[in-house]
């Protein structure tokens, strides 16, 4: 079990790329099962989760052959057994997005309730519905059971705003015969670039970007080559470490749509940014201070589907918020435990009252002081980047253990942010 050690206290400057978006690699690696013909894919961030959904292809038959960095081939020509292995489906949620594509081109899919990071109920209520309103039968025993002989097009209204559902219904309505409509669907830039996937593989998909998704079926896909986009939540957790380290970067390879929803937020913490055609740049200095709403109201930073501020963002602001000048509620309405890593930010000198599991209420430092360093464990991806932000900025040195779930979701992040002025050493 590895662990970093980090010695806070030095400002990070430089030059980085962001990674590609791990939420969309996820689904279009699950979507390569929709056709025989060979699928390229570039941009796809080599981190745990990615290698995990590439083994589970390679489970069912499929050959997988990397053609260089961030880039892989995937044929599923001829592909069975149609049940996801115990121990690759327990290691990551995202096992649950080879459902969809797998009852639309096989009829049947097999596996165990999937895995993930621990922030409360994630409820899969919504893909069972979706599914079974295509004409799928869903049975849950020892196992979730998933089989159709036949999937037609129907009007679905999704019960709530999943993205991982919107994803599995997607990769089946695209092979059902005649006509769907998702409405409620999610629309974040990892959806867009699944429906453009599909849609360069022959599907025939409208309304991308909306909360409704229009698909007429089609009898067969083909081969595409298609480019993951950027990683915003990626770039998200880099402009926070950029201000409370009071250094400097500058980000490459970003899309700048993607950042509107950030960029509201975080100008609620006095930071902002600079954009120059694909890259981003935030300066060294910030005006850090907590902007209050009309009358003086104490300012509220709170999520929402996109585009909403991102969820994934929230454990980051949490962590600049102490740094800023003033009072800020983080309100997290997605997951009952996922502020719960809060009291490690406590422990390290933070001033956080945790009002109930969605709703902190942080006092920033205003830079007058530094947290101080600690010992902790990642209990998710999120919470886990947001914990390495903050022993960056700590006086001190820190220990990060079960630093495999800040590994799932960063590629190499250590050697990254070493090469900009951080001091981490893996162990």
């Amino acid at each position: 079990m590895h662990e970093y050690l980090i010695e806070g206290g030095f400002p990070i400057k430089g030059i980085i790329t962001a990674s590609g978006n791990k939420n969309a690699a996820l689904p279009c690696i699950a979507a390569t099962l929709l056709t025989e013909e060979p699928v390229i894919l570039h941009n796809v961030p080599e981190i745990e989760d990615t290698g995990v959904m590439l083994k589970i292809l390679q489970s069912f038959g499929a050959t997988i052959t990397k053609e260089k960095d961030h880039s892989w081939k995937v044929e599923a020509k001829n592909i069975a057994p149609i049940c996801i292995p115990a121990e690759l489906s327990k290691k990551i949620r995202a096992s649950i997005l080879f459902a969809g594509p797998l009852v639309g081109r096989c009829g049947k899919c097999e596996m165990l309730p999937p895995g993930g990071d621990v922030i409360g109920r994630r409820r899969l209520d919504t893909h069972f519905l979706a599914l079974e309103q295509l004409g799928a039968q869903v049975k849950f025993e020892d196992r979730l059971v998933f089989s159709a002989n036949k999937l037609s097009g129907t009007d679905i209204f999704l019960d709530e705003c999943s993205v991982t559902a919107t994803e599995n219904a997607l990769m089946a309505a695209v092979l059902a015969e005649g006509k769907t409509t998702i409405t409620n669907a999610a629309s974040e830039p990892h959806i867009q670039d699944l429906c453009n996937m599909l849609n360069a593989m022959g599907a025939k998909i409208s309304g991308i970007g909306s909360n409704i998704l229009y698909i007429e079926g089609v009898k067969k896909l083909h081969s595409c080559e298609f480019t993951i986009g950027p990683d915003y939540m990626e770039i998200g957790s880099f402009i926070g470490l950029a201000a409370v380290t009071k250094g400097s970067i500058t980000i490459n390879g970003i899309k700048g749509l993607d950042l509107r929803p950030l960029k509201t937020g975080f100008a609620k913490l006095g930071i902002s940014w600079s954009v120059e055609g694909d890259s981003l740049s935030v300066g060294s200095v910030q005006e850090m201070k907590a902007n209050a709403d009309v009358g003086t109201k104490i300012p509220k930073i709170d999520d929402a589907p996109w585009p909403g501020f991102p969820p994934d963002l929230t454990s980051i602001m949490t962590v600049v918020a102490t740094q800023v000048e003033g009072t800020v509620l983080i309100f997290e309405k997605m997951f009952e435990s996922r502020m719960f890593f809060v009291d490690k930010l406590i422990d390290m000198g933070a001033q956080i009252i945790l009002c109930d599991p969605h709703r902190a209420v942080v006092i920033g430092h205003d830079h007058n002081y530094q947290l101080r360093a600690c010992n902790m464990a990642s209990p998710d991806i999120r919470a886990g980047i947001a914990l390495l932000i903050a022993a960056m900025s700590a006086k001190g040195t820190s220990i990060i253990s079960n630093i495999s779930q800040i590994d799932r979701g960063y590629e190499d992040i250590d050697q990254r942010l070493n090469a900009i002025g951080a001091r981490i050493t893996r162990q």
